[in-house]
């Protein structure tokens, strides 16, 4: 029933599996992963377990729960997630998760709550969920899944027990890429994704290698004079969800390295030739500034991005001597 697990998913549900052997799994946890992890497929696969009449730890694939878990129908499993990207999770939907998890089971056996992402819970939605946590329901189980704990109120971060899934090594999940891209990989590639498996596959598979060094080259021209080059360039930075301005915040950090003499062989391409013609005291300053500029369009999505990008780059202009 279940598709193999991403080999750095195997460690954490060994663990699962053995706390839902002994009957430890607790009534609610939290899962923190990063983007691109395939934390959704490890959810997944301790749902269906959780569901399975015949077996403690596996799916067994073929009882009558793993048939409604197949086919996304099982009445006592809800996902809660924003109605719509980018959205959050409100209140009312918190409530009848709540109201959910005070009933009794459809079919005499567990009731699941998936609660994705959770950082994506409004204020009101939050502290709905707290006095359930508090006052949990028998045979009940909520996982909650974030990036990061500090996204979530303390107290209900307290009331979970955490999980984390770890990244993969450089070595295996170059491994992995080799198995399952057809293109050559990049050696930055892995790099500017933070080591995100699922993240660079789809950079290499679509080609974004390409995208990228045309980006990074706009940059290095307009820090060497070039300010023809700001407005075109703030037109390719806006046009995603902040993965491209990802993607500078290491080319920064790399540059950043190259002044002390820390290249490596994964940095991105262009770190040197932007170390040229960027001091450090100015690579320094607009690492940190757009840092704070991906936090803010994160958290708030009404910000005009376009001005907001182009205000930074205006920086690279006027200030590039060393």
């Amino acid at each position: 029933m279940s598709t193999e697990l991403y080999p750095w998913l195997k460690p954490l549900w060994q663990q699962w599996q053995s706390n839902l052997e002994t009957k430890r799994f607790s009534n609610a946890s939290l899962l923190l992963a990063e983007d691109g992890m395939g934390a959704e497929q490890i959810v997944e696969r301790v749902t269906q377990a959780l569901m399975c009449t015949n077996f403690d730890s596996e799916p067994c694939g073929f009882c009558h729960s793993c048939q409604l878990m197949r086919s996304q129908t099982h009445p006592d499993f809800h996902v809660i997630a924003p109605e719509k990207a980018g959205k959050t999770i409100t209140v009312d939907q918190i409530r009848e998760c709540n109201r959910l998890a005070q009933e009794s089971s459809q079919l005499s056996g567990m009731r699941v709550m998936v609660i994705s992402p959770a950082n994506a819970m409004n204020e009101s939605a939050s502290n709905a969920l707290l006095k359930t946590l508090e006052t949990p329901s028998e045979r009940c189980i909520f996982i909650l899944v974030a990036n990061q704990a500090q996204q979530l109120l303390p107290t209900i971060v307290s009331r979970c027990q955490q999980w984390r899934v770890t990244p993969p090594q450089a070595e295996q999940l170059t491994a992995w890429l080799s198995k399952v891209c057809p293109k050559p990989i990049p050696d930055f590639a892995p790099h500017i994704n933070g080591l995100s498996p699922l993240k660079t596959q789809q950079f290499v598979e679509q080609g974004d290698d390409k995208l990228y060094q045309g980006i990074e080259q706009q940059l290095i021209a307009l820090c060497g004079g070039d300010s023809g080059q700001l407005i075109e360039l703030a037109k390719q930075l806006v046009s995603d969800d902040n993965q491209r301005l990802i993607w500078l915040w290491y080319l920064l950090n790399d540059a950043q390295k190259v002044h002390f003499g820390l290249e490596q062989p994964h940095h991105t391409p262009g770190a040197h030739a932007l170390a040229e013609r960027s001091g450090y005291d100015l690579l320094y300053t607009q690492t940190q500034k757009l840092q704070y500029l991906i936090g803010d369009l994160k958290q708030h999505t009404g910000l005009n991005k376009e001005l907001l990008i182009i205000n930074w780059l205006t920086h690279f202009v006027g200030e590039t001597c060393m």
